[in-house]
Formats: C-alpha cells, sequence, structure tokens
C-alpha cells in the first residue's frame, strides 16, 4: 500500500484558509469525508477533536498532522491542505501551520496504514518534499511530489537491505508510535548519509518493530543508539557500547549522538547486572532514567492530590457558610456532619498520594512487584512510626525488643517521624532498586519456583527490608532534623524577631508542601496557637504583644502555604510553554487549592521540577510571610485558607501579602524555568 492509495485527489485543497485550529480541522474533516471513507462524520469530527485536546498536532516547521483511529472510519484515508497564509495551530514551535495531511484509521487490529502513515512522517522530514508540496499548483502535480518521493524512498530502503554492515545501529520509539518515531529514525539516517556513516535504524511503532536489527549486526556494529522515551529489549546490546537518550534528541541531536557513536564515546551495556555505567551529561541517561521514573509516580499521584484537596475544599465552605469560620478552631472541616463528610473523604484520598507516589515510582523500576513494596514505604514515609505506648508491654520490654519499642516504634516522647513526599519519592526509588536486588540474587532459582518470585519472595523480603530503612533510618532521621527546626522557631520567637519569623515560616511552607519541613512550621503554628489560649486563660488580653505574636506567627504560616499553587496558576496561565499540557490543565484546581491552604497542589510540579520550582515557591512564599508579618496580620484558626478570613487581622494587607508572595513566584518561574519540549 503506498500514500496515493490512501490520498484521493478529492480531499486535497491547494489553496485553503481558515479563522483558528477550529475552523481548519471542520474544514478538514469535510475533505476527508468527500473521499467516502467515513462512516460517520460526525462522530469522526468528534474524535479528531479530542484527539488534538490530548496533545498539538502541529510538530513545527509548518506542518499539522491531526489523526483518528475511530470505529467511523471504514477504510485508512488521508486529506491535505495548503494554507499559504498560514494558520494558528497551536504548534510545538509556535509558529503558523501552512501545510497539514488529516489521518482517518480504522478501529481495528490490522494497521497496515500505519506504515504508510509512518513513511508520510519521515518524507515531511524533508524540505524539498515539504516546500514541492506548498508550491504545487494543481492536484495532479501535489500528488506527482508524493510518488516521486515515495519512489526514491523505496529504493533507498532496497538498498539498505543487501546485507552490507553497519558501523552504527539505532532504535528510535515514542509513546504514541507513529510520528515522532520515524522522524528520529529519519534525521539519524539522512545526517548518517551527509557523514558518511552506515547506519540501520529499528523502529519500534505502533504497528509493531520494523527493520529489526539482528545478532550479527548488532556484533559488528562499532556503537548503538537507543533514543526512545519506550521500552526496548536490551539484552540483545549485553557488553556493546550503547547511548541512550530521548526520542527528541535523536531528531534534534543526530549529529551529535552519530559523532559519539563513531568514536565510541558510549558506556559499555551490561544486561546481566540489569544496569550499566550511566553518562552524567545534561540529557544523558541517568537524569533522564531517574526523571521517566519520578513521573511515572507524579501522574498517578495527580488525580489523588486534586480530588481530595477540593472536597476538603469544600468541607471547609460547607463550615463557612453554617457560620463556623470564626468558632470552629482545629474541628474547623467537620463542625457539621455534611462538612465532616467531605472532609473525612477528602482526606483519605490525599492520604493516599504520598504512597501512590512511592508505589508508582516503584513500579516504574521493578515492574509490578515493586508496587507492594513502595506502597508500603510511602505509607510508612506519610504515617510515621506508629506509637506503641497503647499496648499492655510497653514497660516491660527489655533488650532488642524494648530498642525496637523505643526507637522504631517511637514511645510517648519520641517524637514526629512523618517524612512526608520526600520520604515518598525516597521510599518508591529504594522499593524498586530493593526489587532489582532481590530478582537478581534470586535468579538462580529452579525455574519451578518463578512462580512464588512475585508473590511471595519479592513482597516478603521488599516489605521487610524498606520497613527497617524507613522505621530504623530515614523517619527516625527526619524527626531528630524537624525538632532541631521547632526548637529554632522557638528561639526566633522568644527573641522578638518576628518579621524574620514570618519570613522562616513562610519559606518553610513552600519548601516540600506537606513534608516535614512544612509539616514543622504548621506544628510550630498549632502550638503557638495553644500558647495564646493559655494566655488568655490566665489573664491575658488579645490584644497583648505575646498573644499578637502568636497569631502573626500563624497568619505567617498559613499565607507561605496559600502561595504556592496560587504562584504555579499563575505561572501555568501566563507562561504556558514551561508547563506540558496536563500541568496546565490542573490551574484551576490549584487556585482552588491554594485559596483554601492546601499547598499540596504544589507537590506534583515540586516532584517533576524541584531545581527550579522549589526555589520560586520558596521565595514567593518567604516574602509573603515577611508582609504578612511586616503588617501585623493575625490568625486565630489554624486552617481554611479563604474559608477563615473573618478570623484574620488586617484582612486587606493579607490579601496583599498573598498577592505579591503569588506573583513573585509566578514571574520568577516565568524567568528560570526550562519551556517544556
Amino acid at each position: 500500500m503506498r500514500i496515493r492509495d490512501l490520498l484521493a485527489a478529492e480531499s486535497i485543497e491547494l489553496n485553503g484558509s481558515a479563522a483558528g485550529k477550529q475552523d481548519v480541522l471542520n474544514k478538514m474533516v469535510d475533505l476527508m469525508a468527500k473521499s467516502g471513507k467515513i462512516r460517520d462524520v460526525e462522530t469522526y469530527r468528534k474524535g479528531v477533536f479530542a484527539r488534538e485536546e490530548e496533545g498539538t498536532t502541529g510538530i513545527g516547521e509548518g506542518i499539522a498532522i491531526p489523526h483518528c483511529k475511530s470505529d467511523a472510519v471504514k477504510a485508512p484515508g488521508l486529506a491535505a491542505m495548503v494554507v499559504k497564509d498560514g494558520v494558528e495551530f497551536d504548534a510545538l514551535d509556535g509558529a503558523p501551520v501552512n501545510l497539514l495531511f488529516l489521518i482517518a484509521a480504522p478501529n481495528t487490529e490490522d494497521n497496515v496504514h500505519l506504515e504508510v502513515l509512518s513513511k508520510l512522517s519521515v518524507l515531511l522530514m524533508d524540505e524539498n518534499f515539504t516546500n514541492g508540496l506548498k508550491n504545487a499548483k494543481t492536484v495532479d502535480e501535489f500528488l506527482k511530489v508524493i510518488d516521486d518521493a515515495e519512489s526514491a524512498k523505496d529504493e533507498d530502503e532496497k538498498e539498505d537491505e543487501t546485507g552490507a554492515k553497519y558501523k552504527v545501529l539505532a532504535v528510535t520509539g515514542c509513546p504514541t508510535g507513529i510520528a515522532h518515531t520515524y522522524m528520529a529514525a529519519e534525521s539519524l539516517e539522512k545526517h548518517a548519509a551527509e557523514m558518511e556513516i552506515t547506519i540501520k535504524v529499528e523502529t519500534r511503532g505502533s504497528g509493531g518493530a520494523k527493520h529489526v536489527l539482528t545478532d550479527e549486526e548488532i556484533a559488528g556494529a562499532t556503537a548503538i543508539i537507543v533514543a526512545a522515551d519506550t521500552k526496548v529489549p536490551m539484552d540483545r546490546f549485553d557488553g556493546k557500547k550503547v547511548i541512550e537518550c530521548k526520542v527528541a534528541d535523536g531528531i534534534n541531536k543526530a549529529e551529535q549522538l552519530l559523532n559519539r557513536a563513531v568514536a565510541g564515546d558510549a558506556p559499555v551495556y551490561h544486561a546481566a547486572e540489569g544496569s550499566r555505567k550511566e553518562e552524567k551529561a545534561e540529557g544523558g541517561s541517568t537524569a533522564h532514567m531517574i526523571y521517566t521514573h519520578l513521573m511515572s509516580g507524579v501522574s498517578h499521584m495527580l488525580p489523588f492530590v486534586i480530588g481530595g484537596g477540593i472536597m476538603t475544599a469544600i468541607a471547609f465552605l460547607i463550615d463557612t457558610l453554617m457560620g463556623y469560620g470564626a468558632t470552629g478552631g482545629s474541628a474547623f472541616g467537620s463542625c457539621t456532619p455534611l462538612s465532616a463528610f467531605f472532609k473525612y473523604a477528602g482526606g483519605l484520598a490525599m492520604g493516599l498520594m504520598v504512597p501512590v507516589l512511592a508505589g508508582y515510582i516503584a513500579y516504574s523500576i521493578a515492574d509490578r512487584p515493586g508496587l507492594a513494596v513502595g506502597f508500603t514505604g510511602g505509607l510508612l514515609a506519610s504515617s510515621g512510626n506508629a506509637l506503641v505506648t497503647g499496648y499492655n508491654w510497653a514497660d516491660s520490654t527489655t533488650g532488642f525488643q524494648k530498642f525496637i519499642a523505643d526507637f522504631a516504634f517511637q514511645g510517648a516522647n519520641g517524637g514526629n517521624t512523618v517524612s512526608g513526599f520526600l520520604g515518598g519519592i525516597l521510599a518508591g526509588f529504594l522499593a524498586g532498586f530493593i526489587v532489582l536486588f532481590l530478582k537478581k540474587a534470586f535468579s538462580k532459582l529452579p525455574a519451578s519456583l518463578d512462580g512464588i518470585k512475585p508473590t511471595l519472595i519479592y513482597p516478603l523480603l521488599g516489605i521487610l527490608i524498606i520497613s527497617i530503612l524507613m522505621c530504623f533510618i530515614f523517619n527516625p532521621l527526619i524527626g531528630l532534623i524537624n525538632t532541631g527546626l521547632s526548637n529554632g522557631l522557638t528561639a526566633i520567637s522568644d527573641a522578638g524577631y518576628i518579621t524574620v519569623l514570618g519570613l522562616i515560616l513562610g519559606a518553610m511552607m513552600a519548601i516540600d508542601m506537606g513534608g516535614p519541613i512544612n509539616k514543622a512550621a504548621y506544628v510550630f503554628g498549632t502550638g503557638v496557637l495553644a500558647t495564646a489560649s493559655q494566655m488568655i486563660e490566665k489573664g491575658a488580653q488579645p490584644g497583648d504583644p505575646a498573644v499578637q505574636a502568636c497569631y502573626i506567627a500563624m497568619a505567617a504560616i498559613m499565607v507561605g502555604g496559600m502561595v504556592p499553587p496560587i504562584g504555579i496558576a499563575l505561572a501555568c496561565q501566563f507562561f504556558p510553554k514551561k508547563f506540558t499540557k496536563e500541568e496546565r490543565g490542573s490551574k484551576v484546581s490549584n487556585f482552588v487549592m491554594g485559596a483554601s491552604f492546601i499547598t499540596e497542589g504544589a507537590i506534583p510540579f515540586a516532584a517533576a521540577d524541584p531545581l527550579h520550582v522549589i526555589p520560586c515557591t520558596l521565595i514567593g512564599a518567604g516574602v509573603a510571610g515577611f508582609l504578612s508579618a511586616l503588617f501585623k496580620c493575625t490568625l486565630m484558626a489554624p486552617h481554611g485558607g479563604i474559608f477563615v478570613f473573618a478570623t484574620v487581622g488586617h484582612p486587606l494587607l493579607y490579601i496583599l501579602a498573598w498577592a505579591v508572595g503569588a506573583v513573585i513566584t509566578a514571574v520568577l518561574l516565568g524567568l528560570i524555568k526550562k519551556d517544556v519540549k
């Protein structure tokens, strides 16, 4: 099957015009309908727009390839349009689009058309080819440009199949398996030809693996380039020099990759060890591996943060409407049965975010056996070490048993051991590599025991090891750090440096967003509120400086916690190129959570890019806390966001401090965060 078999003459428009992206997509669907290959035009149209919502198909360089696979398609087809003046299409490079191909694919297991579509994607990488299409005067001339290019490509592929030895081998693959897989292959082949380097590229697209590398070819190659964002069978490369990178590097950095491959500048891959020496350069395999595993956890965690956070915010709203904004105190959010239901359910959902984060980081590293170990590590990170004081044997234990009771389980005065989402990230990576270690350790067992490895050996030993590490090392260690932080905060408060205290407390709320540092500041705030209540019970007045200092500290804490989600939401609005489509889609949720004092809305952003996001949120929240303390804003409730503003002293100045901190965070993100690709 050739491209000409899919592209009907009546589905080509050489003098197209459109008012915008929606208009041009509608016109492309109408062109496709003229071919007679669409069973239900409106269903197909909805499918095209739904696919576009997932991410733009404007691939850059003035080209867009919208597509849809649907039951509404009778047979695979193409439609084409040239828009000489260009049309805004939200393309990846931000430039207008003037050449569009619309793809129609039937929803069947037969994907023979994908080979043709991949060939089209490769041809569109050739500037001479696209210029020929754009300048065609007639439909016949347009089709001739395609036929000539396709015939030349077929001849090149025949030459590649002569059995010649290849100096460099490559594998390309992208998550969707259509465009970027073949664009990377074409870029590598094109640059190799210019550099007179013999190369063969295996493409792992949605239609399966093509041009699969043989053992003989692998043995004779100088190096192998694996430019993929999907899993690639790697055992076959054992002992060979392998460069691993993103599929985008295969498109944009082909010449650099080929130079490295020819020079042998690559680590040796060791399949038996399950790992290899990692390269440290930016975009190298170590950073890419860590980023991929981390994103697996973050993407699965995000729904829990958003759903649970908004339900918790609804609980605060209900209590405010019922008149408990100023009197609810620590029970605010659960003063009525309905609000208590929302807070309970929302709290449970949000309580799962750290275990889910850890579980799916481990899953990404070690596959399904890593889930149980990762979830357990995440639960230990979010819950800390359980108190043991309620057991009847607590005071009678001796020796090693007493050590466990006093240290791992934490006795009555054991302190806080919650490590939060930072502990969850650590637990996820630990769990994944623990399971990989167990797989290697038990790889020599008889094949008859393979069935019990993932159901008995890996979970039992993995959970035991991660529990020991979290309970005996990481949770107690972070608990000691928290104790030191709390003592330092108390000393600053006692010395009367209230604006400095506001700065520090606000910044602490925005470092780990619900983790140990954040919790240390919040626990300090609830503690000073209790101190204020005790002073009033002993005869002090609410306006006394000591009492006011307690309320000022709590106000700085809350405004610091409200800044990160709002600042990030503003950055998503005004600097969209800095964030992925999924991140931009959460900006409304972040507005709601930020206004409700739910800092956790910022966690996915901080976890995805901590080196750029955390400094921005820290500075913005610190400034907000400083201004709040400088304005002597006070807060008598420990939670609630805008729903407890009835208890805030100097509310307008408090809003100003909040707004300034959020804007600073947004501007800093716009300045220092890199554009996403």
